[in-house]
């Protein structure tokens, strides 16, 4: 999969999640959202955000259950990165008909092109059928070295779409052109969209704090890894003078 990756820039993966874990995602995600619409209204934030979410790590323990399943996939993550790695962003989409968010948009999701390094990879885990009716994300393939976005018809006659059963992950290179698709029919389409850096990136949100530093060893050490326990800045110079072992930027994490 790593070589599809490398040429093609996506590749998806069947079966992953379990129809179980399916059903406790969605049941949190509605709440999820009227939370984040009402904190939208209420700070006047304007833009193309219907059906977004972001930062649901703690909306529900079946969200940090999705990244303890992910665990399997650690070595293609650290093969692509090239080492260690943390959460750079937990996000969903739910995708209805005639709605219109940036996503739609022909976007990428990190603003600069290197092919010295990889520094983020996307992680979409589709939590309904994905198909050309009701939005299957539209990627061009092998754009990832391409520094300018392509015009929109270019972009919709070349491109491929991410078709794939209820469960699958679709994971791609965040320098491909892509886009989500209009849902066509009466069902809303739902997915988890998750990115990954080197732990030296700026994390979307503080999620130790967000999770709660005191709560840090609850976690595995897989988990305290990609939360970014392990990749955080210290906020006082009693946090920044602390034996090796308990620094907040922990030795390792840029190999």
């Amino acid at each position: 999969m790593l070589r599809q990756l490398d040429t093609k820039g996506w590749a998806i993966v069947s079966g992953v999640f379990s129809n179980a874990l399916m059903r406790d995602i969605e049941s949190a995600l509605e709440a999820a959202l009227s939370r984040r619409e009402k904190i939208r209204r209420e700070n006047h934030v304007d833009g193309q955000n219907d059906g977004t979410l972001h930062h649901l790590l703690v909306d529900h323990p079946a969200f940090l259950e999705v990244l303890e399943v992910l665990a399997s996939f650690d070595p293609l993550i650290r093969a692509f990165l090239s080492g260690n790695y943390i959460l750079n962003s937990y996000g969903g989409v739910i995708n209805r008909r005639a709605t219109k968010a940036y996503v739609h948009n022909v976007h990428r999701d990190i603003r600069f092109a290197s092919d010295a390094k990889r520094f983020m990879l996307n992680c979409l885990v589709m939590l309904d059928d994905f198909t050309l009716e009701n939005g299957a994300t539209f990627l061009l393939s092998s754009s990832q070295s391409r520094d300018s976005r392509p015009d929109d018809k270019q972009f919709f006659d070349q491109s491929e779409r991410a078709v794939g059963p209820k469960g699958s992950v679709l994971f791609f290179d965040s320098r491909l052109w892509h886009a989500t698709g209009p849902n066509l029919t009466d069902y809303p389409r739902k997915a988890l969209t998750l990115t990954f850096t080197s732990p030296f990136f700026k994390q979307q949100l503080d999620y130790p704090r967000l999770f709660g530093y005191e709560n840090g060893d609850s976690l595995s050490l897989f988990l305290r890894q990609v939360v970014g326990f392990n990749a955080r800045v210290p906020a006082t110079l009693e946090e920044f003078y602390l034996p090796v072992e308990k620094r907040y930027y922990q030795r390792g994490q840029d190999e």
